[in-house]
């Protein structure tokens, strides 16, 4: 089939343990190209191993290191995953359809996640949906230091299959990261010039548990579907309680310098 050529482009750090499974999924793609920060446990000889092209490239953010990796692409179609997704049949299949003659620039995809040994089908984890696949003439990452996004002015579609999400994670260690990535859009909130106040701190989160559990039908994803909603309600109080701090301190930095 005539299709328009396509670089998957995947950023890594020490995902040796997980990468293989997400290259076995992108056989049919014409390029892989693996960005590197700096792996210590044979990330970047197992890409290479596997026909990867690989680039060393320091920490940039998440923002800036996918939109370098995508700039180094060789091909301007690319398909963007991280080394714990792969892509299933039915996406596959979908993606091979869609480039073949593409109405559009940028493509969203359902992305279907695994919390707690379940593969989660409601609530926030599902359809997850993901702009992954652009024409870089068109689209870029966001700058954001967490929970980076795809931007453009173009119309976007849809493709059909999902792009599943299968992280070795330990809930302690997914909490882990949601700790640090709170603190990351905290402090991107107040840089802004952004303030939290009791709405945010507490009808956020309520909000957020009605819609997810409630609306979305969160509760079909049994235990590990509450725990997931649950812990995102968290995370979003947690956010704006670090934003509120953050404010608190620098008002009580400004009446110490006002008063010396």
């Amino acid at each position: 089939m005539n299709r328009q050529p396509l670089s998957a482009v995947i950023i890594t750090l020490n995902e040796a343990r997980r990468l293989s499974g997400c290259l076995d999924s992108l056989d049919f793609v014409d390029e892989i190209l693996v960005v590197d920060s700096g792996s210590t446990d044979g990330t970047q000889a197992l890409a290479e191993s596997r026909g990867c092209r690989v680039i060393h490239q320091p920490w940039l953010g998440y923002g800036p290191q996918k939109n370098f990796a995508v700039t180094q692409a060789a091909n301007d179609w690319v398909l963007c995953i991280d080394a714990d997704e792969w892509v299933s049949e039915p996406l596959r299949q979908s993606i091979l359809h869609t480039l073949a003659d593409p109405r559009f620039q940028i493509y969203q995809m359902p992305r279907c996640n695994k919390f707690m040994g379940r593969w989660l089908r409601h609530g926030e984890g599902y359809p997850d949906w993901s702009p992954r696949l652009f024409n870089r003439n068109h689209a870029q990452w966001s700058l954001d230091p967490v929970h980076e996004k795809v931007e453009t002015s173009r119309q976007g579609g849809e493709l059909t299959g999902d792009l599943m999400h299968e992280s070795e994670e330990t809930l302690e260690q997914y909490l882990d990261k949601q700790n640090r990535y709170t603190s990351l859009q905290a402090r991107a909130l107040f840089e802004k010039g952004k303030r939290a106040g009791l709405d945010k701190l507490l009808l956020s989160p309520l909000l957020r548990f009605l819609k997810m559990y409630l609306l979305r039908m969160g509760f079909r994803d049994g235990v590990p579907g509450l725990v997931h909603i649950a812990s995102g309600c968290f995370n979003s109080h947690m956010k704006y309680a670090k934003l509120r701090a953050l404010y608190l301190k620098h008002v009580k930095s400004s009446e110490v310098e006002a008063a010396q």
